[in-house]
């Protein structure tokens, strides 16, 4: 497959778009306020409010997020967070098999399996936190600390054997 610049690019920014936006729409979907929508990280360098919520446009583009309302996300049903917070990583594995053998394609169920993961802060890690609290009625902080640690390891092993293939 061959991939110039500007396909990477144009891809990997519209899955990220994409992916952010399935967490956008779910949480409204779901009554949750969003405050805030961005693409990279770092110095902000455009933002312009739109229907209550601050979208901006960062310095390095290798990231994007969605700010919600944590505590109203908190009161939703089990289903509603999952719903949520799983709503991105679906959104990748349609466009992903829609667009099955190109490079957006195969960029979209990289982002998909990447968030799976329990690296912390990826969506895989969010919902083994809300899945613990809920089976728990609670924080438990030596199960979320196993599970934080457990992703960084199993993240770090990936890295390793994807390095040593090259």
């Amino acid at each position: 497959m061959n991939v110039s610049a500007l396909n990477f690019i144009l891809s990997f920014t519209a899955a990220l778009i994409a992916h952010e936006l399935g967490h956008l729409v779910a949480a409204r979907l779901c009554k949750i306020s969003i405050t805030e929508a961005g693409l990279g990280w770092g110095r902000g360098l455009v933002s312009i409010r739109f229907r209550g919520m601050d979208l901006k446009l960062r310095t390095l583009p290798i990231g994007a997020y969605v700010k919600m309302d944590m505590a109203m996300l908190q009161r939703r049903t089990l289903p509603q967070q999952l719903f949520v917070l799983l709503a991105g990583i679906v959104v990748n594995l349609i466009l992903g098999t829609l667009a099955w053998g190109t490079f957006f394609g195969t960029i979209n169920l990289a982002l998909a399996l990447g968030n799976l993961f329990p690296i912390y802060q990826q969506d895989g890690w969010k919902v083994g936190m809300v899945i613990s609290r809920s089976v728990f009625n609670r924080p438990v902080p030596i199960i979320e600390w196993s599970f934080t640690i457990a992703g960084g390891l199993i993240a770090l092993g990936l890295a390793a054997l994807i390095l040593s293939s090259l």
